[in-house]
């Protein structure tokens, strides 16, 4: 047997704010409350093949680069129509040391925090239904 990944954690400020942008990113939905903090994940919920994302409020959270970050990649549009709805979500470009001859876009979420819009399209997770 192994383990899958089934939740990813954020700390941040504003757990509403992160998970309206979150949502709009990832065509994710709001899963439910648990304090002060949002859990956010597929319409499926829990436990099917994409984790969630809990966004716990913080008062000190760290954004910038983090040693771990997330990558996302299109799945019904090209990188450049991509880049503009992540742009118009509230990304905004980001400087790691990148060169510009990289085939990805470094962004930051609403707080600051590092993700990466990779090239290659993929197929959309489906979930069979009942």
């Amino acid at each position: 047997m192994a383990c899958r990944i089934t939740e990813l954690v954020l700390d941040c400020a504003d757990p509403r704010r992160m998970g309206e942008f979150w949502c709009e990113v990832l065509g994710y939905v709001e899963l439910g409350w648990d304090g002060e903090d949002l859990e956010i994940g597929p319409p499926a919920g829990f436990g099917g093949p994409q984790p969630t994302l809990i966004l716990s409020r913080s008062a000190d959270p760290k954004p910038a680069k983090l040693p771990l970050h997330l990558d996302v990649n299109p799945t019904d549009r090209n990188q450049d129509a991509e880049l503009e709805r992540l742009l118009a979500a509230g990304a905004r470009p980001a400087d790691v040391g990148q060169t510009g001859e990289e085939s990805w876009h470094v962004l930051a979420d609403p707080e600051g925090n590092v993700f990466c819009l990779l090239r290659r399209r993929v197929d959309p997770i489906t979930v069979d239904g009942p």
